[in-house]
């Protein structure tokens, strides 16, 4: 099975002097995601939860709601031509009575990639295939200086970033700032899937009560994401895009970018926040 991180031999060149020596970087493998044994998709992503990054990506795409759904996860066998098992196709079986979805056309409902459906065609998909409706859930109120210590929180608990410096991470806290649970990956779509594969696997779903912080930009996706899983709050230490903030301000998702120590923008969702000025 393939590992978080590998070796490799590096030269090294600082203030003009010329050393080798190995550099531990962060490891990169395709994973194909097949649905009752149909392809469904690939992501480039870092070995490790694959069963909860399977999980988390069917939520995302609406097609799982709670554990009952799935009836197994397994890595497929004999995945290349000599029969062996390289741990990169994982096939998930749905429990009978579940919907399977057409994944012969070229993209089904919408899509998770970055160069997917855009516009209002996206919005409506989210809208329509969402099963935890943002609106719905108990009342989330939280404090500025809760969120502002949460990005310090989240790369203290980066264990792997320390020691490769190339991997994005996605960590779900409770309301009251307690760190439930954090995922590291070369994709920080596929963090977030995996934190959400996870919780759908506890029978944690809608989490309703929690906020998602991530360690770069906020794109539609990650929003998307947030939305597809019930989570109210969505922070990133970066920017924003402007779908997201569509997709944030139809859908109620409260959505906080370039949070850094005690400056941070609210670009939707703001009654979530507790405001002590007025804006």
């Amino acid at each position: 099975m393939g590992r978080v991180t590998e070796r490799r031999r590096t030269i090294r060149i600082r203030d003009g002097a010329v050393t080798t020596r190995p550099d531990t970087l962060v490891a990169e493998e395709p994973m194909e995601i097949r649905l009752n044994g149909k392809p469904l998709a690939i992501t480039m992503r870092t070995p490790g939860d694959d069963f909860a990054l399977a999980a988390g990506f069917l939520v995302s795409e609406g097609v799982l709601g709670s554990a009952d759904d799935v009836r197994s996860i397994v890595y497929c066998a004999g995945a290349t031509d000599d029969g062996s098992n390289t741990y990169n196709v994982v096939d998930v079986q749905l429990a009978p009575g579940v919907p399977m979805p057409d994944i012969n056309l070229e993209r089904n409902v919408y899509t998770t990639s970055s160069c997917g459906l855009c516009g209002k065609a996206s919005l409506d998909a989210v809208r329509t295939t969402a099963r935890f409706p943002i609106s719905d859930t108990p009342p989330v109120r939280v404090e500025p200086a809760l969120l502002s210590d949460l990005p310090d929180r989240l790369r203290a608990a980066q264990r792997v970033f320390d020691r490769t410096g190339g991997l994005h991470a996605a960590a779900l806290f409770s309301e009251d700032g307690e760190l439930l649970d954090i995922r590291e990956d070369v994709g920080r779509h596929n963090a977030v899937d995996k934190l959400v594969g996870r919780a759908l696997q506890q029978g944690l779903l809608p989490l309703s009560r929690v906020i998602l912080l991530v360690s770069g930009r906020a794109s539609f996706e990650l929003a998307q994401k947030a939305v597809m899983a019930g989570i109210p709050v969505l922070a990133a230490v970066s920017a924003p895009s402007s779908l997201a903030v569509d997709l944030a301000a139809e859908s109620g998702l409260t959505l906080v970018g370039f949070l850094r120590g005690p400056s941070m923008n609210v670009y939707a969702g703001d009654e979530r926040i507790a405001l002590h000025s007025e804006v």
